[in-house]
């Protein structure tokens, strides 16, 4: 069965491709690649962002409280079809704490539970999946939400030999949009790395392994402050006041703009 609850600390780190490359003997010795990481090669990561008209969410995460809440849709496919695996998300982060909760459906079951509020159909005795449905649920009803950004990247996804828990991530390529805001598109749009710049993510549920703080504080590689969601809305808070040039006009999203992204 897949997990459906995370529970975990995660730290940011920005690193080069070269970096990376002199990391990963090291890497390799005390971690597997993730499943997705098919022959030790990178896949790719596709996102929906879902927000109020007004971007509520995102407004507040970025005056950094001690508790915020985002919901998005993902898949590791694109375009994704009608039938294709889709996780509907719900993160939260309470002081440095980060929990993750999520179902797993298909795309056109999700897109009907977003726009209509049909909801998947899991068995009664699936108790996990049906209460994290019920806390998506309660998360609709507090917030109407739209789509509102779209992110993808590639990955490369670690987790420890000794703790499958512990997880390290490498995302290059990171892209978003606020238009064709849909899995159902390609992916395209602004790039908010450098191009050989990747965005480490540590993900453990206690003190980072001795081996990697080594190897971290030899590098130089220290502790970062960055959110794609973030950076994403900042940067078109940027292009709106005029402080840079956006490479293409966003759609105004709207009821009927919501109807055919979802």
């Amino acid at each position: 069965m897949a997990i459906n609850t995370f529970k975990r600390y995660e730290k940011k780190y920005k690193v080069t491709d070269k970096q990376l490359e002199e990391m990963m003997p090291t890497i390799l010795e005390h971690m597997n690649f993730d499943k997705y990481c098919v022959g030790g090669a990178e896949y790719g990561v596709y996102n929906i962002y879902f927000d109020t008209q007004d971007s509520y969410l995102i407004r507040e995460s970025l005056q950094k409280p001690r508790y915020k809440e985002k919901i998005r849709l993902r898949t590791y496919c694109s375009p994704a079809q009608d039938n294709d695996t889709c996780f509907l998300e719900l993160k939260k982060k309470c002081e440095k704490i980060v929990f993750k909760r999520r179902i797993t459906t298909t795309l056109s079951q999700a897109e009907e539970f977003l726009m209509y509020g049909t909801e998947p159909n899991f068995d009664e005795k699936d108790y996990i999946n049906n209460q994290v449905l019920a806390e998506i649920r309660t998360f609709m009803k507090m917030y109407s939400i739209v789509p509102t950004q779209y992110i993808s990247y590639k990955r490369f996804a670690f987790f420890g030999k000794d703790d499958s828990s512990f997880r390290m991530t490498f995302d290059r390529d990171i892209t978003t949009r606020r238009n064709d805001l849909s899995l159902r598109y390609d992916s395209y749009g602004e790039k908010l790395l450098g191009e050989h710049e990747r965005l480490l993510e540590i993900k453990i549920n206690g003190a980072m392994p001795m081996w990697l703080a080594t190897m971290l504080s030899e590098m130089g590689i220290f502790t970062t402050s960055f959110s794609k969601y973030g950076t994403a809305y900042s940067n078109k808070i940027k292009e709106d006041m005029g402080l840079v040039t956006a490479k293409s006009k966003p759609e105004q999203i709207s009821d009927e703009g919501f109807r055919h992204a979802v």
